[in-house]
């Protein structure tokens, strides 16, 4: 993410144009529609490191330094923490700076809500061979990950996996929210791996979930899925200390 990429003010563009183009958008304008913002891209960034279980809950974000590793200004930084403040993946605390968020235990039940409503339509609209095989290396990779006892990879293999399943639809705004979600979901799980074999409890079910997608089972997959969906949020709220919540 290079610094001299030019930064285009939001406050620069009016969606409703000119007198004179007001119906149709130069193209300059579609091109700052088109194009995210290098704080959009830095948010893009901080929300991966979330969602790969590089920044842990409670983790103090400094401006400065990540300013220097992107290679940005600190004001963009601060325009991504914005952002992220928004989707309650980062808080800010007066006097003291930004922190990686620690959801509460009432935000399981939500984010499930999102995770079956857009991973499980998703599976069973199927997708297309290449779609297809990208789930199947998400489980292959967890696979590998599981050999090597290394749990921080194993989780992230698990991303991965939902991921995939989710980029089956093709769709730009679905693969948005569910880059919120994975980064919310690994905030949960970290206070769920005290257990090490946490993520290990999920490879059979990505596997079976896998083979039924590529025998064109696309209604046995999708079950699958809400059934391992619903043990999930059953577990995790378990461990965030409501069990038995509706």
């Amino acid at each position: 993410m290079a610094s001299s990429e030019p930064i285009v003010p939001s406050s620069s563009f009016s969606p409703r144009g000119s007198a004179n183009h007001a119906a149709t958008p130069t193209a300059a304008g579609r091109l700052r529609v088109a194009v995210p913002s290098v704080a959009e891209r830095v948010a893009d960034e901080l929300r991966l490191q979330l969602a790969e279980g590089a920044l842990l809950p409670g983790t103090r974000l400094t401006e400065s330094t990540i300013a220097e590793d992107l290679g940005v200004s600190r004001n963009t930084v601060r325009e991504a923490f914005v952002e992220l403040a928004s989707e309650r993946l980062v808080v800010r605390h007066p006097n003291r700076g930004v922190f990686v968020a620690s959801l509460e235990a009432g935000d399981v039940h939500d984010v499930y809500t999102v995770r079956r409503a857009i991973e499980v339509s998703a599976l069973r609209a199927g997708g297309s061979p290449e779609d297809v095989a990208a789930v199947r290396a998400a489980v292959e990779e967890g696979k590998r990950a599981a050999a090597a006892s290394d749990d921080e990879a194993l989780g992230t293999a698990n991303q991965h996996f939902h991921g995939a399943i989710v980029a089956m639809a093709g769709s730009p705004r679905l693969n948005s929210i569910m880059s919120q979600v994975l980064a919310e979901m690994r905030l949960f799980f970290h206070k769920a791996t005290v257990d090490a074999q946490f993520y290990q409890h999920y490879l059979p079910d990505n596997e079976a979930i896998c083979l039924a997608l590529e025998a064109g089972e696309l209604d046995r997959a999708a079950d699958l899925l809400q059934a391992y969906l619903d043990r999930s949020e059953d577990n995790l709220s378990e461990v965030h200390g409501e069990a038995g919540t509706d």
